[in-house]
């Protein structure tokens, strides 16, 4: 019986093996007609947007631009629009922008946005001089964060700031020549013309002299675009009128005076001088 068993079991033909690397070589090739198709699609779509970036669908035909200032403010303008109208919406050249503007010292940077299909924005950044650096025999421009314009040719109706030793880099480096600068870039630009000189003075701080007016006593470098408001509104009292200086140390207690000398003159003479807002001070 156990012969009969084996030898049954003995004739029973063997299943044949089917190869194991059939399904995996199918599934490898597959992945790599997938991959080319995925390449080749890449390029296709890669080709159509360069196509579509630099055409004129998207080309630059209204732009706008703003913040610049100046004697050279028509010629800027005029500059970066015709550079921007080579350009489009999907493809803004900086540099070619950068370039258009280099002749203009004044321009410190632009900010460019875009509006599809065919708007641009430039808003220009300028770095006004706000001052004149009174040297001997020479005087150079600077901007308001100390750097100097040596290739602008500044009007003489700026403030002027006195150095005894020439600035020899890029930017100011004297503490008091900076903060002289902050001060003015703080003031708007239209009362610069009314300034004759800025400086630092013992107590007062930083003193900017108005032409055929008062002092203005600014004190620190703090809160200068407050007390330049301050300033302003105590000029335009009529009570300011005759003032020797006026006092915004406190941009929140304005006050004006009559000056020492100016004290003692009216006394002398028996009339009152001098007049306040806030306040009447007397004493340089």
């Amino acid at each position: 019986m156990k012969l009969w068993y084996r030898g049954r079991l003995a004739r029973r033909p063997r299943l044949a093996r089917r190869p194991r690397l059939a399904r995996p070589l199918r599934s490898a090739r597959r992945l790599r007609l997938v991959a080319v198709g995925l390449v080749a699609l890449g390029v296709l779509l890669g080709g159509g947007w360069f196509w579509f970036r630099d055409s004129s669908f998207v080309s630059v035909k209204t732009v706008a631009v703003t913040g610049q200032s100046g004697p050279d403010a028509a010629a800027i303008r005029t500059a970066l629009i015709t550079a921007a109208r080579n350009m489009t919406t999907l493809d803004v050249d900086m540099a070619q922008l950068r370039t258009a503007v280099s002749p203009y010292p004044a321009v410190k940077t632009l900010q460019v946005s875009t509006e599809f299909p065919h708007g641009m924005r430039i808003q220009v950044i300028e770095q006004l001089p706000v001052a004149v650096i009174q040297l001997p025999g020479r005087t150079i421009a600077v901007a308001s964060d100390g750097t100097l314009l040596r290739d602008v040719q500044s009007p003489p109706s700026l403030p002027t700031i006195a150095l005894s030793v020439p600035p020899g880099g890029p930017r100011l480096t004297d503490q008091g020549a900076l903060a002289a600068v902050a001060a003015l870039g703080a003031a708007p630009y239209q009362l610069l013309s009314k300034i004759s000189q800025i400086q630092t003075a013992a107590p007062h701080g930083l003193v900017a002299q108005l032409r055929a007016g008062p002092q203005v006593y600014l004190g620190d470098s703090s809160d200068l675009t407050q007390k330049w408001s301050a300033a302003i509104a105590v000029l335009s009292d009529s009570g300011s009128a005759g003032a020797a200086y006026i006092d915004v140390t406190d941009p929140r207690r304005p006050a004006a005076g009559a000056g020492a000398a100016a004290v003692a003159t009216a006394n002398a003479g028996g009339t009152g001088a001098g007049a306040s807002s806030g306040s009447t001070q007397s004493g340089g």
